[in-house]
């Protein structure tokens, strides 16, 4: 299943036209502020979808009813772009696990292949987990970070999460990753370029963030 968050027009827009504004985007604060806002409404719109239970609660004048998450999701961010936009899932799932996978793509001639060095996580054997990128280019990382994650167990269902997707990205995961999932995005743009680079994408999220890398 594929959610496009933009599809309606919402305050998403601004933070997405910031975000992509080839100025704008250049005040690192600014960027990973509105990266974490978006993480906020994502989230949000994730937990939409999860089970709840009826919890009672005393208000100081009587008791009531209250629906609740029975079943808190693991949240995974991918390093090290994805600090912001997981504060944000943080921020709504506040007494969620975390964890941590480090993926990069590198480039071989022609061929594009994902490479993971890091992960910490706990069991994820039958849990609902979200595992959160900010960007879905060709896919190859994020379905090399899942398959590491299904060592520490199978969950129940993953939720990808990514600000900016290609179309080629989510064909590669809707074909490739065999675990049920649903992939929820702000936007997705047009194609991917001969450097397998989003367009009109953003840049590189990680150095709007942090600065360039070597």
């Amino acid at each position: 299943m594929l959610n496009i968050l933009n599809n309606s027009p919402s305050a998403i827009n601004h933070f997405l036209y910031e975000m992509r504004h080839k100025d704008i985007q250049k005040d690192r604060l600014k960027f990973r502020n509105n990266l974490k806002r978006l993480g906020m409404i994502m989230a949000y719109e994730i937990s939409k979808s999860l089970q709840y239970e009826a919890t009672q609660v005393t208000t100081p004048l009587s008791d009531t009813s209250i629906d609740l998450i029975n079943s808190r999701p693991v949240i995974i961010g991918i390093l090290r772009a994805a600090t912001p936009f997981l504060d944000g899932f943080m921020e709504v799932f506040d007494t969620s696990d975390v964890g941590f996978i480090g993926a990069y793509r590198v480039e071989d001639g022609d061929e594009i292949e994902a490479t993971l060095e890091y992960k910490a996580t706990n069991s994820l054997d039958n849990k609902t987990v979200i595992l959160v990128d900010p960007m879905l280019a060709t896919g190859k990382s994020l379905l090399t970070s899942v398959n590491t994650l299904a060592m520490s167990g199978k969950p129940s269902h993953i939720h990808i999460a990514a600000a900016v997707a290609a179309p080629e990205g989510i064909d590669y995961i809707s074909q490739n990753l065999k675990m049920d999932h649903t992939i929820w995005t702000a936007a997705v743009d047009e194609k991917l370029n001969e450097q397998a680079y989003i367009v009109p994408g953003l840049g590189d999220a990680g150095d709007l963030c942090f600065g360039p890398k070597l």
